[in-house]
Order: structure tokens, then C-alpha cells, then sequence
């Protein structure tokens, strides 16, 4: 990677002299004016106009006529100095891809995905404060892009770090896919002893509001000193800088697309709040607690799955063509307590003659199915679908993927999905946990 990306003639040759590099803190006097940032990479066709990250984010453009440049602070030159073979109190960071481990590309303004995670930490030098870290490129791509077949090699990599003499394990990811993501290791992974986080950032750690240097620090904070042995998903817990929270990886959901506290516990409360600044953890919930267990991994999913939203209109059809097709399980996003048209219930019935799971979630979010109340319910119920209770459809697809792969016998797959494995389902439902907002402000 070249350290002066962009610039050339005599600007390149006075910067090389000063031994600056693209990161290093700088100061731009000229004409009695001082300017502080962080020298960034130039995208000018012109060869004498220095680019910098003010101390408020933006970043300026300024002509090196009459400037004086001087080097205030380097960044980290050798990321090896803070990784190591493991040790007590290190932390295993594995990097997936996402807008956490993006950065901006400002040649063309997008942001672009395949930053090393030696890179991330030059953006956070403050990480070398939190623990000694070891650290992997595991993929480079956007959470979109995420499959099941990634889920298992993750689930590996993780377990592989849980037997080792790690504190704790982070996973940077992409933020529109890491619910399922959270609730794929929630599945494959059991006796876990020790924390998984997964952490990402809705903007790019070069952006003036990005939320990246904080979920990571408290991420990587929590895997070293938290007593919690569960996967947990750290992301903002308000639109300023104050906490993050830590959700439960088989309820979380995110509720924004663009809001830095964008994800959200759904039927209940997060695990964790975490004040960074004073480097202080708060329980919220009960959760499973660091332990000596031996962990365990299951890696394996099964993609013959679909998830089916129930709108006004919908064909039965779709369930006739999943079942000829060869897929092994439907997840309905029913509507309110659970229901689908009346034309449903054969073609259920259809699928689960056929050995074909069919589980009902909801499409409210919060509450839960209740499929007695009235009669559609009690019809699809005798077809033979499971209710699903307040489980998420996206942690009952994810669920129902890892079923199929690892449980051979239909009835004892049934029993799995109506049971509750890794905190996805509640035995009882709190009306504090609905959220309330007040519209009047």
C-alpha cells in the first residue's frame, strides 16, 4: 500500500522527507494560521494541494504554497506490535468484512470494503490500550453478501479460539446481516465459556460521525473483562457517544438503516451496557457466566430453507413449488398472532406430509405467536405448523438451517425448534419490553 497514496512531485519528495506518512498527525502552518489533522491520501489531478482530517472530521484541501509541515504524531507504523501468540488477557479479532472494516475511497467517494484489519487499528491506535490482541482477515465482503457456508467456517474459527488461552472472541461484521450471523454461532457453538462479540459500525471509521472507534474499543474491552460466555452483539446504545449495549445474538434485530442505535432487543432487554470512557460494565440481564466447560462445535447448515412473508393476495402456490422443489423447511412471517389465508392451511398440510418443517413466526416483531385465539390459527396448527412463539423469523430461519443439518429424526427436530436452545425463545412475555416514544416532542 503506498503511504503518500496520491501525491507526487515536490510535495511527495517534502513529506518523504519529514518522514510522513498518510495517517500521521500534522501541522499545516501558513501565514500565521496553524492547522492541526491527520494527513489523508490526496485526490487531486493537481500536484501541490495537500489533503487533512480537521480535528472536527471534515476534511480540507490546501495549496503547499507557503505552508510549513510538520509531523506531530506517527501513527502505528508496525501492527505487529500489538498482536502476538496468545496469552492471558489477549483477545482473538476476526474481521468478516463490513462498514466497520471499510473505509472511505475518496477517489470516488464510495465506501469500499477490504480493509485489512492491521488498518482498522490505525484508525483506533487506542485498541493497543485495551488488551494485546491477535488478529485475522477471515473474509473482506459486505454483510449482504453473507452466506451459510461463511457462518461455518466463522462458527470454526471461533471455536478454535474459545479452546485457546484467549479472554474473550470479537468478530468484526457487516451490521444488515449480523443478526443472523449472531444467531448462526448461537446454534453451532454450545458449552461456550467465554464472550463472542459481534461488532460493526453503521459509518466508516473515516467519517466524522462514525460510530466505528467506539463499538470497537467497547467490543474489545468487554471480550477481556466482561463474565459473560454467550454471543452478544455490541453496537450503540443511543445516537451520541455515551454506552453501547450488548444484545443477546438470537434477539437482536436491526430496527434503523442508518441510525447509529440502530439495533434493538427485541421481547426483552440487552445483556450488557457498557460506558467506555470509564471503562465501566452494567448488567442488565441474566445471562450465562464465564465457565470451565470444554466448548463445543456443530458448523454445519442446511440452506434448503425459506422464509415466507404472508401479504393480502399471496398464492398458495409458492408452498407447492418449495416442496416439489426440494426445500426442507418453510419460515412463515405470518400476520399478527400468526395467521396466513385460509387457502394456506392445505398446502401446509402438503409440506408437512411431504416432511417438510413448517414453523409461524410473526411479522409484529414484538409479542408473540398465538395460534389458539382464532380458528385460521387452530387450522393451520392441525396442518401441522409449529408455533414459533416470540422467536425471530430471522433467528427461526437460521435455527431451522442448522436443525436440518444436524438433527436427522423429523419429530426430534420439531421438538428442537419448539425449544428453547440459546435464549431465542421467552417463557413469558413483559409489556416493559415493548418500546414507547414519545410523539409529542
Amino acid at each position: 500500500m503506498d503511504k503518500l497514496e496520491g501525491y507526487r512531485g515536490k510535495l511527495r519528495h517534502v513529506l518523504e522527507k519529514a518522514d510522513i506518512v498518510i495517517g500521521d498527525k500534522i501541522l499545516i502552518k501558513k501565514r500565521g494560521i496553524e492547522i492541526k489533522g491527520i494527513l489523508m491520501p490526496s485526490i487531486s489531478r493537481e500536484d501541490d494541494i495537500i489533503f487533512v482530517k480537521l480535528e472536527n472530521g471534515y476534511n480540507i484541501g490546501i495549496r503547499y504554497k507557503d505552508l510549513e509541515i510538520e509531523k506531530v504524531e506517527s501513527i502505528i507504523r508496525e501492527p505487529r506490535e500489538i498482536k502476538g501468540e496468545p496469552k492471558e488477557g489477549e483477545v482473538m479479532l476476526i474481521s468478516t468484512g463490513g462498514t466497520i472494516a471499510s473505509k472511505v475511497e475518496y477517489t470516488t467517494g464510495a465506501v469500499r470494503p477490504a480493509l485489512s484489519v492491521d488498518e482498522i487499528i490505525e484508525f483506533v491506535p487506542e485498541v493497543k490500550d485495551i488488551a494485546k490482541i491477535t488478529v485475522e482477515v477471515l473474509f473482506s465482503i459486505l454483510s449482504e453478501n453473507m452466506k451459510p457456508e461463511y457462518w461455518s467456517r466463522i462458527s470454526e474459527k471461533v471455536y478454535e479460539s474459545l479452546v485457546k488461552e484467549y479472554k474473550g472472541v470479537v468478530i468484526a461484521h457487516g451490521t444488515d446481516t449480523m443478526a443472523y450471523t449472531s444467531s448462526a454461532l448461537s446454534f453451532s457453538l454450545r458449552r461456550i465459556n467465554k464472550p463472542i462479540l459481534i461488532v460493526g459500525s453503521q459509518r466508516s471509521s473515516d467519517r466524522p460521525s462514525s460510530d466505528a472507534s467506539l463499538n470497537l474499543l467497547s467490543a474489545l474491552f468487554a471480550a477481556k473483562n466482561s463474565d459473560l460466555a454467550e454471543v452478544g452483539v455490541v453496537m450503540h446504545g443511543e445516537p451520541s457517544d455515551s454506552y453501547v449495549l450488548v444484545h443477546r445474538g438470537t434477539k437482536v434485530r436491526k430496527m434503523h438503516t442508518s441510525r447509529r442505535d440502530a439495533f434493538q432487543t427485541i421481547n426483552g432487554m440487552p445483556l450488557m451496557k457498557i460506558i467506555f470512557d470509564e471503562r465501566r460494565i452494567i448488567q442488565i440481564s441474566n445471562y450465562r457466566k464465564r465457565n470451565s466447560d470444554v466448548p463445543e462445535v456443530y458448523p454445519r447448515f442446511d440452506e434448503r430453507v425459506f422464509l415466507l412473508k404472508i401479504f393480502p393476495g399471496i398464492s398458495e402456490q409458492i408452498v407447492y413449488y418449495l416442496v416439489d422443489k426440494g426445500y426442507k423447511g418453510i419460515i412463515v412471517e405470518g400476520t399478527g398472532l400468526g395467521h396466513s389465508p385460509e387457502n394456506f392451511i392445505e398446502a401446509f398440510k402438503y409440506a408437512n406430509d411431504n416432511g417438510v418443517i413448517v414453523g409461524m413466526s410473526s411479522q409484529c416483531i414484538f409479542g408473540r405467536v398465538n395460534m389458539n385465539v382464532y380458528t385460521t390459527g387452530r387450522l393451520l396448527l392441525r396442518s401441522g405448523v409449529l408455533p414459533l412463539s416470540d422467536m425471530l423469523p430471522e433467528t427461526a430461519l437460521v435455527k431451522l438451517m442448522w436443525g436440518l443439518a444436524n438433527i436427522k429424526d423429523l419429530d426430534e427436530l420439531r421438538r428442537f425448534m419448539l425449544t428453547n436452545v440459546s435464549g431465542e425463545i421467552n417463557d413469558r412475555e413483559l409489556m416493559s419490553y415493548f418500546p414507547r416514544w414519545n410523539h409529542g416532542n
